[in-house]
C-alpha cells in the first residue's frame, strides 16, 4: 500500500479491526463447538451411567442417538472445510 492509499483508507481502519476481531471470535467458536471430544466424553459418561444403573435403556439410547447425531454433523463440517 502506498502513503496515499493508507491515507484515504485510514478512517476505514477501526471497522477492519473490528471485522478481524469478528473473525477471530467466529472461529474460536466454531473450533469449540466442532470438537468431537466433548461428545465422546459425554458418550462414555453416558455408557457408565447405564451400566450403574443410573439411567434406564430407552433414555440411553434416546441419548445416544442425540450424541450420534451431533458426531456426523461435526464429521460433515470437518469434511467440507477441506
Amino acid at each position: 500500500m502506498g502513503l496515499l492509499t493508507q491515507l484515504l483508507t485510514l478512517p476505514l481502519a477501526p471497522v477492519r479491526g473490528v471485522v478481524w476481531v469478528a473473525e477471530r471470535v467466529t472461529e474460536k467458536a466454531e473450533e469449540e463447538y466442532y470438537d468431537p471430544a466433548p461428545i465422546w466424553r459425554e458418550l462414555a459418561d453416558l455408557e457408565g451411567r447405564l451400566v450403574r444403573g443410573e439411567i434406564d435403556q430407552e433414555a440411553f439410547d434416546q441419548r445416544e442417538d442425540e450424541l450420534i447425531d451431533r458426531l456426523e454433523e461435526i464429521t460433515a463440517f470437518r469434511q467440507g472445510m477441506s
